[in-house]
């Protein structure tokens, strides 16, 4: 059962869209609880590939309206599980393969109850957050993922 939606914005830690690398370190610690036994944490890194094709780089964009429903996001997640603490933050700009692009994490009383709650965040994110990727290939073909 998921707590009363009275405390969901205090258990929501941090929230940030940044055109600067990403610290996985401070989101883990965003989400540091005494009362957890649980802390699970989610690193998106921009990888080599995508659809059998070589990825050469890419940018994120994010809509003006993203890091209010990025924040909208995390509340629902804290609402729909046991969790002490969430947080997300995601990357914008120009990202090389290995960057980091996206960090989520949370904390629980115990370590289901994080996991669950983690794969929901970043689920729920890539879904309803408008941050869109526009993806350059080594063959010159260039796609934008995450646009309506």
């Amino acid at each position: 059962m998921a707590p009363e939606s009275s405390g969901t914005a205090a258990r929501v830690r941090l929230v940030d869209i940044r055109d600067t690398p990403l610290d996985v370190a401070e989101v883990l610690d965003a989400v540091g609880d005494e009362a957890a036994g649980g802390e699970t944490v989610f690193v998106g890194r921009v990888r080599d590939h995508d659809g059998g094709r070589d990825v050469a780089a890419l940018d994120y964009s994010a809509h003006p309206t993203a890091m209010s429903r990025l924040r909208e996001v995390c509340e629902e997640v804290a609402a729909r599980h046991d969790v002490r603490a969430v947080a997300a933050v995601h990357r914008t700009g120009a990202l090389a393969i290995g960057d980091i692009a996206v960090v989520v994490a949370t904390s629980a009383a115990h370590r289901g109850q994080a996991f669950d709650a983690s794969r929901d965040l970043i689920d729920t994110l890539k879904a309803q957050v408008p941050i869109w990727k526009h993806q350059r290939f080594t063959d010159g073909v260039e796609e934008w993922v995450g646009t309506p």
